[in-house]
């Protein structure tokens, strides 16, 4: 390698590295994570339901709209920020951190790539501004298999008309406008699929009953009814049959941030660990004076580093417009794991407090688990880094 070579090298911040403008705005999201959730975490997981004050502060902060661009209303900022910010309130409290989470990287992002200009002008700043949105892609038999979705769209001549369900929805109850996925022709198969933007007061459509969950449990998901709902003829989102193609890639940036939620995640269980191995006496002296304690609290700080660091590679890559599929795919895997490994090794540090409500490292663990579900299964994702990876990408 020459020498200019290894001075383009050496200014290569590390990837945990941020800029002033970015630890600015991460200091700032927890600060009002520690300030604001953290004094509402035990009332919305009784509740099973978020605080309608906090989503209203959530927008007032600029939280739901932190890469739209600043003329529809957004602060124009970068898909790294919104990673930040996912990482930072799951941190405290995984349900915050979705619902911010999907506003960003799957609703507003579909907007900005595949939406006409009207599409953007209508509906980013209702976004940007107070309206909650969620993304319809799965059903009871399509999951993992995406594309075999039974939710048809009829071509009226003055509008679409869609009938079918729609399941595991976040943001089903808060979400007012919808990215929601529909077949035009169930022959054609994928190339059938196509995304349209519906709206919660639109004839014929209705949210159905909400999920009973293991964690995640102030994140609302939902069941979507649509009956002969009309959405009107402008309201598709690229273009009749390209669904598949929106899907995939808004996915594939969606991952990205479940992976920062699950680093959150194991980033509060790893503090929560730490506090109470410091304070915590047995024998004499504090839990973390023992070395068999010490090198479980080191197995997973370099975990939960290696999880971040894939993580923030990804997002890197999204932003610099270089490919990150691979990436994406392999920080949801490892982080989602780290997430649950984390959090149950910590439980067990805990002892028999750990497995109680008034402690939270239950909690974190519970909410650990979906990691390796929503927004594709860690099979799926094995799947498509072995397809990558065999074929020399």
């Amino acid at each position: 390698m020459n020498s200019a070579a290894l001075e383009q090298e050496d200014q290569r911040p590390a990837l945990t590295e941020l800029s002033e403008e970015e630890e600015l705005f991460r200091s700032s999201i927890r600060e009002f994570a520690e300030g604001e959730v953290r004094p509402r975490v035990e009332w919305m997981e009784k509740e099973a339901k978020l605080d309608h004050g906090l989503i209203r502060q959530c927008f007032d902060l600029g939280l739901m709209a932190i890469e739209t661009p600043e003329e529809y209303g957004g602060a124009g900022s970068s898909f790294f920020n919104a990673i930040l910010a996912i990482e930072e309130l799951a941190r405290i409290d995984a349900s915050i951190s979705v619902f911010v989470d999907v506003q960003n990287t799957l609703v507003t992002n579909a907007f900005i790539r595949w939406g006409s200009d009207d599409l953007k002008a209508k509906y980013l700043p209702q976004l940007a501004e107070g309206k909650v949105g969620a993304y319809a892609l799965s059903e009871a038999g399509s999951g993992s298999d995406a594309f075999a979705l039974k939710t048809r769209a009829v071509d009226k001549g003055d509008f679409w008309e869609l009938t079918g369900q729609k399941l595991w929805i976040t943001n089903g109850n808060e979400a007012e406008i919808f990215v929601l996925f529909a077949t035009v022709d169930p022959s054609a198969g994928y190339k059938g699929i196509t995304a349209f933007i519906v709206e919660k007061g639109f004839e014929g459509f209705s949210v159905g009953k909400k999920e009973d969950k293991l964690g995640i449990r102030a994140s609302s998901t939902t069941e979507l009814i649509l009956d002969n709902c009309k959405v009107p003829k402008e309201n598709v989102l690229s273009e009749v049959g390209k669904g598949y193609k929106v899907s995939i890639e808004t996915l594939n940036e969606g991952r990205i941030g479940i992976g920062a939620q699950m680093v959150g995640i194991a980033q509060g269980a790893y503090e929560a660990a730490l506090k109470y191995t410091a304070e915590r006496e047995q024998f004499g002296q504090s839990l973390n004076g023992f070395q068999g304690v010490q090198f479980q609290l080191a197995e997973m700080a370099i975990d939960l580093e290696a999880a971040r660091l894939l993580v923030y590679n990804a997002a890197r890559l999204k932003d610099a417009g270089k490919s990150f599929l691979k990436e994406a795919a392999m920080a949801k895997v490892f982080s989602s794991r780290v997430a649950e490994k984390i959090s149950s090794k910590a439980i067990e540090l805990f002892g028999g407090y750990g497995y109680v409500k008034d402690y939270p490292v239950e909690k974190f663990w519970r909410d650990s688990k979906i990691g390796a579900i929503y927004e594709g299964t860690s099979n799926m994702q094995l799947q498509t880094i072995a397809k990558l990876i065999t074929s020399g990408k």
